[in-house]
């Protein structure tokens, strides 16, 4: 199953917009937000497809966009998000919690560490962990995302808009 990868939309629904519909274009068929949503109408591109997001720092208004998640059928993991897919182990957060970050590559459970929070693209391997931060779509040089087949390891970056 293709992941499509995003991080930090902070509100902008119209790049959120350009994003899946070129990651549908590319194959993925599961979305993962790595937190910085913003708001709502970032989330309505998610309604009706299997997604998933987790909360960032700039996530203020927490309650009513988890409850509107669930009026759309997207899964809102909080903090962090424990997800298998194809028979790995997804770790997903935001990443401004660098001790969680720690404790999790310390703890080598998971075969993926998915983050953003640095609005910087990311494809590390510590220990059996591999560490990938899609980019960011706003407040970023380019603006990207990720997709990444489990199955094979193989991950691409797009630039995302002009």
């Amino acid at each position: 199953m293709l992941v499509g990868i995003l991080s930090d939309t902070h509100d902008r629904a119209d790049t959120m917009g350009l994003a899946i519909a070129h990651l549908k274009k590319e194959g993925a068929e599961f979305f993962i937000h790595c937190g910085d949503v913003g708001g709502q109408a970032v989330l309505d591109h998610l309604a009706g497809l299997k997604a998933a997001f987790v909360w960032g720092n700039t996530d203020w208004e927490r309650v009513p966009l988890q409850r509107y998640a669930q009026t759309l059928g997207v899964a809102c993991y909080g903090a962090m998000g424990d997800i298998e897919i194809d028979g790995k182990r997804f770790a997903v957060l935001h990443g401004d919690d660098p001790a969680l970050m720690q404790k999790l590559l310390t703890g080598q459970q998971y075969d993926y560490l998915l983050h953003g929070h640095t609005h910087v693209r990311r494809d590390q391997v510590v220990g059996k962990t591999r560490v990938i931060n899609p980019g960011a779509l706003f407040r970023a040089r380019e603006k990207s995302v990720a997709l990444l087949d489990p199955a094979t390891g193989q991950l691409r970056f797009f630039v995302v808009g002009g």
